[in-house]
Order: structure tokens, then sequence, then C-alpha cells
């Protein structure tokens, strides 16, 4: 039985000086509802690369990624942009707010780009207390801290209760506390159920995770302890 998302032998080929080489090569991977899983791995290991295709940014050159037993890549462009929205929670690296939307506005916005029932405030302003920064509200990104600024790209990563939150490096420019607090919002969401899968290269944040890779040159394999 297949987990909720699965990654089989999957491979991304890259040329750089007329020669090929795998940037993510035959990484087999599952992942079930509430799971904390963090791969590590130097600058250029591959990490990106293997999570962009997880979540449907990118094209494989080679195996399958599978959600929920479905094949996410044999979907053509409009249908996987839905799956997408619906099902995966995505915090990019660095700052991805839009510095011209407020706080509330901007974890609005994946609600709006398909159609859909419910209530749209009612949920960003209860996401918005569970990260801490309800407070916040009306304000623009500019004059947040970085790890407000996270704090609202994950709920807005949240807003649509997906399946899965997938996030990278997503404590790379935090101080020790702030880094301490965003992953212990990680290890809450996890145990409401969401699973939750991170590249990072602090090795201090692993004791929040269940589960733990290595990524190296290409190659995922268990992390050693």
């Amino acid at each position: 039985m297949m987990g909720l998302l699965e990654f089989k032998e999957l491979c991304k080929e890259y040329r750089r000086g007329g020669r090929a080489f795998n940037a993510v090569n035959r990484a087999n991977l599952s992942v079930e509802p509430g799971d904390f899983i963090s791969i590590i791995g130097r600058s250029g290991s591959g990490k990106t690369t293997l999570l962009n295709m997880g979540a449907g940014l990118l094209k494989p050159t080679g195996g399958s990624v599978f959600f929920e037993g479905h094949d996410i890549h044999r979907l053509n462009d409009e249908e996987i942009s839905f799956f997408r929205n619906e099902k995966i929670g995505y915090v990019p690296q660095g700052q991805s707010l839009l510095s011209n939307f407020t706080v509330f506005d901007n974890v609005c916005i994946p609600w709006f780009l398909f159609k859909r029932e419910g209530d749209a405030e009612g949920r960003a302003f209860i996401l918005l207390e569970k990260v801490g920064i309800s407070h916040l509200a009306a304000s623009y990104p500019r004059e947040l801290s970085g790890g407000e600024m996270r704090r609202a790209a994950i709920a807005r990563a949240l807003i649509n209760s997906p399946r899965i939150l997938i996030a990278d490096e997503p404590t790379g420019d935090l101080d020790v506390q702030t880094t301490a607090e965003i992953m212990r919002l990680f290890k809450a969401i996890a145990e409401e159920g969401t699973a939750v899968l991170i590249v990072t290269h602090e090795l201090d944040t692993l004791d929040y995770g269940n589960k733990t890779y290595t990524m190296d040159a290409g190659n995922l394999s268990p992390h050693a302890a």
C-alpha cells in the first residue's frame, strides 16, 4: 500500500559543459500522514530539486512522484496546478510574501486561485492566531521580522488545509530562538496529522522530526545517527 507521498526511482538530469549529470539520482522516499521528515545535505546536493519535483513544480527526467496513489506528473498543467493548490502547502526558501499585500491578504491568496466554498477570512485569522501573528494581520511584509515573515508564509501554505506541508530551508536565515519556534510549529502541525517535509542544513533542527534523510551528490539515503 502506498504512502501519502511516494518518490519512486526519482531522477532529474541536467547538462553542464556538454556533459550530463543527475541532480537527483534514483531517489526513493515514502511520506505518511503525520510524518515530520527532514532532508539534510550541503548546498548543491539536490535537496531543492527533489522538493520541487515532489511539489509538482519541476518535471523529473526519470521515475515517478505518487500522491495518494496518483502519478502527479501525468497530469496536465491545469490539473497539476489545481492539485498543488488543493493538496500541498509550499514554503519556498527566503522571503516569498507579496510586498504590496498585507499579511492577511498574503495568507488568503491561495484560497482564491481556484473557486472554492467556505470562509477564507475566518480561516486566515485562525491560522494567523495559530502561528502567533494575528496582531500583524494588517501589516505589510516590510514591517515584519524574518521570523514573522516565515510564520506568515506558513499560514499561507496552510490556508487550503493541505495533506502535506513542504518547506525549503525554512530556518536558514533565522536566529537560534526563532528557529526553535518555527520548528516547534512544524512539529505541532505534524502532530495534528499534516505531513511535514523540509530540507535543511541545520543539524540542530533534526530532533524535532521523526525521520531524517541525507542528500549527497543527488543520492538520497536514510541518515546515520
